[in-house]
């Protein structure tokens, strides 16, 4: 018997939002194995009781979570070591199955700084953050980057994508605009967390770019020499 998927679907709209428009607190969802980059969008299985509550309450305001990556791949720690930057996402769309998940998707608008742990009751995490260094993730415009640029990276991903077995809709993400393709890339390409760390850290689209395009001319050169590449 198939179950009733859920109980309600929401949908939102996210408006053009500028930095004065952020908290100074958001919650955090420390995920290992897990980067959101801005203008990027995914989907989120919530079913820990911590992170219901976060959800909750963030529905009941402004419907941000961010988003963080801890140092440690321990999921047992409750309170491990986070990295210092992560990406801010905004709830767009939600539903709840009758098991008491929330299904929820997430778009990422813009990288922050951790400052300090808030101290709070709640069961989940808090942190003072700062975005004023990423300001030009709302948008961000680079003049010196064309779609050609980014030739030999499809190329490569291509390959590598197949050695992994992986499928993706090249079509449609060449649809997208340029900011958004290299982040979907960054994010879509099967590298290590330390590597989607580095790129989630780089200062700029550009620098971007040439970040996958330096960590795939390792993955291509294990290819084509038969070495580590599984």
């Amino acid at each position: 018997m198939v179950k009733n998927v859920s109980y309600y679907i929401l949908y939102f709209t996210t408006s053009k939002m500028k930095l004065n428009d952020l908290p100074k607190t958001i919650p955090v969802f420390p995920i290992s194995n897990f980067i959101i980059f801005p203008n990027t969008t995914v989907p989120l299985n919530i079913f820990e009781p911590r992170y219901i509550e976060m959800i909750n309450e963030s529905m009941k305001s402004d419907k941000l979570i961010g988003m963080i990556q801890p140092k440690s791949l321990d999921d047992n720690q409750l309170k491990p070591a986070l990295h210092d930057i992560g990406c801010l996402g905004k709830i767009t769309n939600f539903k709840e199955t009758d098991d008491g998940r929330y299904m929820i998707d997430l778009k990422g608008l813009i990288r922050f700084k951790i400052i300090k742990e808030i101290k709070t009751s709640k069961k989940y995490r808090e942190y003072e953050v700062n975005f004023q260094d990423f300001n030009h993730d709302f948008n961000e415009k680079n003049e010196e980057l064309k779609f050609s640029d980014l030739e030999l990276i499809f190329k490569n991903l291509k390959t590598l994508f197949e050695k992994r077995g992986f499928i993706i809709n090249w079509k449609e993400l060449e649809k997208q605009s340029l900011d958004e393709t290299i982040n979907a890339l960054a994010m879509a390409s099967p590298f290590t967390l330390e590597e989607k760390q580095v790129l989630l850290e780089a200062k700029n689209l550009s620098i971007r770019k040439n970040k996958i395009a330096e960590i795939l001319s390792t993955y291509t050169y294990d290819i084509f020499n038969n070495t580590t590449l599984q």
